[in-house]
């Protein structure tokens, strides 16, 4: 799997999702909204850690500045 997330998408997703973490942590936001905003912020730490986002691929999106070989 080819990495197509650069370190600044990386960074900002990580960011992001420990934003979301203390809104969650801190009950800013709960209950169902709560569960939505805990499950994507699992889905950034995910990615922002492997440095892939599956959702990039059919728009053909690649921040990764980095040639790599095949």
């Amino acid at each position: 799997m080819k990495k197509n997330m650069g370190n600044l998408d990386r960074l900002l997703r990580f960011v992001l999702a420990v934003a979301a973490v203390a809104l969650y942590y801190f009950e800013v936001v709960s209950g169902t909204l709560g569960i939505a905003v805990m499950v994507l912020a699992a889905a950034f730490l995910l990615t922002s850690f492997v440095g892939f986002c599956p959702l990039y691929l059919p728009f053909g999106l690649n921040t990764c500045k980095v040639k790599q070989a095949e």
